[in-house]
């Protein structure tokens, strides 16, 4: 990890700056393959997955009898720990249901919005080296309780053509029975497009590494609707002299293994914490399982000490973190003045990895530095709402006056006909 010490504030927007892969190879080859699926459909796929994969699929769809041999294939007491996360995420997403709020802004002029869910959408759940279970428990159960008519699953295949039981099992724990081989770039192509086999959606869910991100990005710009950029994971951890350095260290490890573009940063307004840390990184990486992914991770990754717990919080609100751990005293009140984060974890034990899988909240959240604009994934991320709006003519006869005046201002003279010819009618 590089070392600061109280790094001037005009050199913060070159900190925060991310890990990327340059950005014309990036979008070239992503667009290449949108091309590729929107031409070739189901072919493509099948070719993209044996190039990427190494799988030879014949079918691209998940079949019954595999989910039913998953499921029962899969060691219980993974199973009870899957259904207990998911009833903490069942319970957390319920509460989200709003009522609908009926006004009347004027008298007979009365105004309300009513949700609905979105018809058709797309999951899309990272495998490789790390098959994200959880993720389909974080965004599958949202979508079952908004009542998303159609819910289908992309995500990449083993060698042999499988699919990890546990997404399987966490799929029809959510609701999800239609799930497709297929990962990466391309599977986000098939849910913006449809192929022969793959329906279109109407909006794309899921994290997923560079390329994945850029096609969501992409395809958005063509009209399917995304969740948010989601891309390499990260998490920023602010320190102080009472922090454990072993639960730190284990922190930043947790997100540093996800993945070689990860970030992991420390922020410490105590000076000896932070050899404390770096120290215990060494010895905690040493053992870790992921140690190579990890260590590619903290190559990217900061250190960096502030003097003073002002400008400690001014960077982590500039840095926008995904996951921000508050590992201090006065977690609760420093919490207070955050404003750009994904999801808040407060005090020593509330460890990232916690709300990465059971606590009930989504981690399927901004990365980048999007928190500053977005929102992590919700029950709302699954609707849209409506506005409605009827007048009595009574109503109309309160209201059409102002409209009139105001349609004439912008010199929209078939706006004030509407209200006119009405306002003629009811007298």
């Amino acid at each position: 990890m590089k070392t600061l010490s109280n790094p001037p504030a005009q050199t913060w927007g070159e900190l925060i700056r991310r890990p990327q892969l340059e950005s014309e190879f990036l979008e070239s080859a992503v667009r290449n393959t949108l091309n590729r699926v929107k031409l070739s459909g189901d072919h493509a796929l099948r070719e993209l997955t044996l190039q990427y994969d190494g799988a030879n699929l014949k079918t691209l769809k998940v079949s019954e009898a595999e989910i039913r041999v998953a499921i029962s294939d899969l060691n219980q007491s993974l199973k009870n720990a899957i259904q207990v996360a998911a009833s903490n995420i069942r319970k957390f997403h319920e509460l989200q249901k709003r009522e609908m709020v009926e006004v009347e802004t004027m008298p007979g002029v009365k105004c309300w919005r009513k949700s609905v869910p979105i018809q058709r959408v797309g999951i899309y759940i990272p495998g490789g080296t790390a098959p994200l279970f959880s993720t389909v428990l974080m965004l599958g159960i949202p979508a079952d309780l908004a009542g998303c008519k159609d819910v289908i699953l992309c995500t990449p295949p083993n060698r042999d053509g499988s699919i990890n039981s546990a997404i399987l099992f966490a799929a029809s724990l959510s609701g999800i029975n239609t799930l497709f081989k297929v990962g990466g770039a391309q599977a986000i192509a098939a849910m913006a497009y449809g192929t022969e086999t793959i329906p279109s959606v109407h909006k794309v869910f899921g994290p997923g590494n560079q390329y994945v991100t850029k096609a969501k990005q992409m395809i958005s710009q063509e009209g399917v609707a995304i969740d948010m950029p989601a891309g390499p994971s990260e998490v920023l951890i602010i320190v102080d002299e009472t922090a454990d350095p072993t639960f730190v260290a284990a922190d930043l490890l947790s997100q540093a293994e996800h993945g070689p573009d990860s970030q992991v940063v420390l922020v410490s307004i105590s000076e000896p914490k932070v050899g404390e840390v770096l120290k215990e990184i060494d010895r905690q990486i040493a053992s870790l399982p992921r140690k190579e992914i990890a260590s590619q991770a903290l190559q990217n990754s900061l250190a960096i000490y502030f003097d003073k717990k002002e400008s400690a919080l001014r960077f982590a609100n500039d840095y926008a973190p995904e996951h921000l751990i508050i590992n201090t005293q006065d977690c609760d009140s420093m919490a207070e003045k955050i404003f750009n984060a994904g999801s808040v974890f407060l005090g020593p034990w509330s460890p990232e990895a916690i709300g990465d899988y059971a606590s009930g909240t989504n981690h399927t959240l901004p990365t980048n530095g999007y928190a500053k604009a977005y929102s992590g994934v919700s029950l709302e991320s699954f609707t849209k709402t409506i506005t409605y709006q009827k007048l009595t003519m009574v109503g109309l006869q309160n209201l059409g006056p102002s409209v009139e005046i105001m349609a004439e201002a912008e010199q929209l003279e078939g706006h004030r006909r509407a209200v006119s010819i009405r306002l003629k009618k009811s007298k």
